[in-house]
């Protein structure tokens, strides 16, 4: 029987040491998401030589794992969560699967498992060059909202790569951006305030990279991403005052042009189902919208 722990700082090396070999672009497949949200899903890893397992709780607190990850043979690796899950009441299930894991899964153990779109999680994947230069007609709009934030604000863009201070100052102005937003109500807000403060605690240690943009020599936009694959980086946080026109267009226009020009893509990750959060992430026109599955038994 796997013996499965909860995901701790010092487990960064190990853990990485089986997520560095994968190329999927799925952005559960990060440390920082795993360790970072941990609290929320009660994410847990178990090893063995050939695999990573991650098993969590989902939304309604069932059981869940992820595709094993590691080199050995796929059919032992389902086979080991499946046994493993045989100690818990709730249905069997493997959750965010590419195409491509599906392939692979199918390939393994063929025509065993239903396979249903979980749209809400599937992740939103552009190239650098679109984010960084916002051209053709359909992203005019962006560019208007950055001409114009460019026109009205004294402003500058500053790396948060390798400046403590200036990571120190982003948790001032998350405290802030949670007094103001706080009164939605939503208790993910919660989660995400948790995730991002252990981010910025825990910035270098983690190999993050970011930036923010100052307006009057006040942060008013900052993001947090870091490397996903040797192709692709992901952007996990992206904070900006919406009273200030257009902060949001720039920190993200501005973090593609400044960190992340040796990577082909960047991953914006999930909607959540969150129907603003869709529109904006779309209204970017998507390169590669990489949708996920729920993968169940047949019955």
């Amino acid at each position: 029987m796997l013996q499965f722990k909860s995901i701790e700082l010092k487990e960064r090396e190990s853990i990485n040491s089986y997520l560095s070999k994968q190329n999927y672009r799925a952005s559960d497949l990060c440390f920082t998401n795993l360790y970072c949200w941990g609290k929320k899903f009660d994410t847990q890893f178990a090893v063995t030589d050939d695999w990573l397992f991650i098993r969590f709780k989902d939304n309604n607190k069932r059981i869940s794992y992820l595709k094993p990850i590691g080199t050995g043979d796929i059919k032992k690796g389902l086979e080991i969560i499946q046994e493993d899950h045989t100690q818990f009441d709730t249905v069997f299930q493997i959750r965010g699967l590419t195409r491509e894991m599906m392939d692979e899964i199918e390939a393994a153990m063929p025509d065993r498992f239903d396979y249903k779109l979980n749209r809400s999680v599937s992740d939103y994947i552009y190239t650098t060059e679109k984010l960084t230069h916002l051209k053709g007609k359909k992203l005019q709009s962006k560019r208007n909202h950055i001409n114009r934030f460019k026109r009205e604000n004294d402003w500058k863009y500053r790396s948060l790569t390798g400046n403590p201070a200036l990571v120190k100052e982003c948790k001032s102005m998350l405290d802030k951006w949670m007094d103001i937003n706080i009164e939605e109500k939503d208790p993910s807000l919660l989660y995400d305030d948790f995730a991002t403060t252990l981010m910025l605690d825990n910035f270098e240690y983690l190999g993050l990279r970011g930036g923010l943009i100052c307006v009057d020599n006040e942060i008013a936009a900052f993001t947090i991403g870091e490397p996903l694959t040797t192709d692709t980086i992901v952007v996990h946080v992206e904070k900006a005052f919406t009273s200030i026109h257009g902060a949001y267009t720039i920190i993200n226009q501005q973090f593609a042009e400044n960190e992340v020009s040796e990577f082909t893509y960047i991953n914006r990750e999930e909607d959540m189902g969150i129907d603003n959060l869709r529109q904006a992430k779309l209204s970017y026109q998507p390169d590669i919208l990489l949708k996920k599955y729920n993968a169940r038994f047949k019955e």
